[in-house]
């Protein structure tokens, strides 16, 4: 992975597009050297975006079992909004 001050992106913003985008390059940008942010391809986002997907799957799914097992009870939604203030 390269690595990039954003300075020196937003100068050059087409060419470091054009890197991502048709070369697949990967760019990790800093300022001041502290890593802020990544320009990855949209194929690299997209199988994040799966794998993040596929995690809260079976998160809920391992939930779900739990639940109807009886290993886990339901916290009633009066509950929740009141713990988080949503009430008044």
């Amino acid at each position: 992975m390269t690595r990039m001050a954003a300075s020196k992106a937003r100068q050059d913003f087409s060419e470091t597009l054009n890197q991502v985008a048709y070369k697949g390059k990967r760019i990790l940008l800093h300022r001041r050297g502290k890593d802020v942010a990544a320009l990855v391809p949209v194929g690299d986002l997209a199988l994040i975006e799966k794998i993040e997907d596929r995690i809260d799957l079976e998160e809920a799914e391992k939930i779900l079992a739990d639940m109807e097992s009886g290993r886990t009870n339901p916290i009633p939604w009066d509950q929740v909004k009141k713990e988080l203030g949503l009430e008044p």
